[in-house]
C-alpha cells in the first residue's frame, strides 16, 4: 500500500519516524511530507508539495494547529483515506474531508499496524 506520512520527523524519538520503520518493515511503500527537509529511514521528506501519485493511505502527525491547508492538501492527494493519530484529531475538518470522498479514521497507525488492523 501507497501511504504518506504527513508530519515526517528525522527523530527517531516522535512517532511519526516510528511509524515510517513499522511501515516499511510490514512493506508497505512510504512517502514523507514535513514542515523540515531530510532523510528519515533512507527517505526524503519532502517539503512545500503535494506531487504524490496513488496514495491509498495518509497519516497524519501534525496538531490541528497546523493543519490550515490540509483540506487543500489532501484535494490535491486524493487518498482514499486519512488516518488522525492521537494529538492530532480536528472533528470540525472530518466533514469537509468526507465530502471529498475521503475515510476519516480516529486511530493510531502504530497500534493498527501491530494488530493487523491497517
Amino acid at each position: 500500500m501507497r501511504v504518506l506520512i504527513i508530519g515526517a520527523s528525522t527523530n527517531p524519538d516522535r512517532y511519526a519516524f516510528k511509524a515510517l520503520e513499522l511501515l516499511k518493515e510490514k512493506g508497505h511503500e512510504v512517502f514523507l511530507k514535513g514542515n523540515k527537509e531530510g532523510i528519515a529511514s533512507g527517505l526524503t521528506i519532502q517539503v512545500g508539495t503535494n506531487d504524490f501519485d496513488h496514495i491509498h493511505t495518509v497519516t497524519l502527525y501534525v496538531g490541528p494547529q497546523n493543519q490550515q491547508d490540509l483540506l487543500k492538501d489532501l484535494s490535491q492527494i486524493k487518498p482514499k483515506r486519512i488516518i488522525f493519530n492521537p494529538g492530532t484529531e480536528n472533528p470540525k475538518l472530518y466533514a469537509e474531508i468526507i465530502k471529498l470522498n475521503i475515510e476519516v479514521d480516529e486511530a493510531c497507525t502504530l497500534v493498527l499496524l501491530q494488530t493487523n488492523q491497517f
